[in-house]
């Protein structure tokens, strides 16, 4: 082991020596106390080290947290667009599909109407058409009455 003054495996400094009683000793306090101030001096700069790497991690945090927002922002701005739209093209199909079933019920009621016209005059013809048989039967029965009538006064 290295054997230092003071330290272990060395017999204890009893003040004598080149510095006088208790040199040693204080060479040794100073020495602990320049070792103390640099480890002090070394963990405050470590400190000061630490302390501006959180701040910069916080800032890289609030950009980040603001980024997301501005994009989670612009996303919501999109959907509503895009649902706006959806709904105008909806509004619209509903429009064409309302005129469109304007258009046909009024082409089914044009047709009924066609078709109820085209029932009334069948049944008028019906009617003359039944008119005129009546017509032929009594026109042949009355034929038929003069047919008999010139043959008994012939006969």
């Amino acid at each position: 082991m290295n054997a230092q003054p003071g330290g272990e495996g060395s017999a204890p400094n009893t003040g004598g020596g080149a510095g006088g009683p208790g040199s040693g000793l204080e060479a040794r306090i100073e020495e602990a106390k320049r070792r103390l101030q640099a480890a002090a001096s070394t963990a405050t700069e470590a400190e000061r080290r630490l302390e501006a790497e959180i701040r910069a991690l916080e800032a890289d945090l609030e950009r980040a947290q603001a980024e997301a927002e501005r994009e989670v922002k612009a996303q919501q701005l999109a959907h509503e667009e895009e649902l706006q739209r959806v709904r105008e093209a909806k509004e619209r199909a509903i429009a064409a599909a309302e005129e469109r079933l304007g258009e046909i019920e009024a082409q089914a009621e044009a047709a009924e109407e066609r078709v109820a016209a085209a029932e009334e005059r069948a049944a008028r013809s019906e009617r003359e058409i039944e008119d005129e048989r009546v017509r032929a039967r009594e026109s042949a029965a009355a034929w038929l009455r003069e047919q008999l009538d010139a043959l008994r006064r012939e006969g």
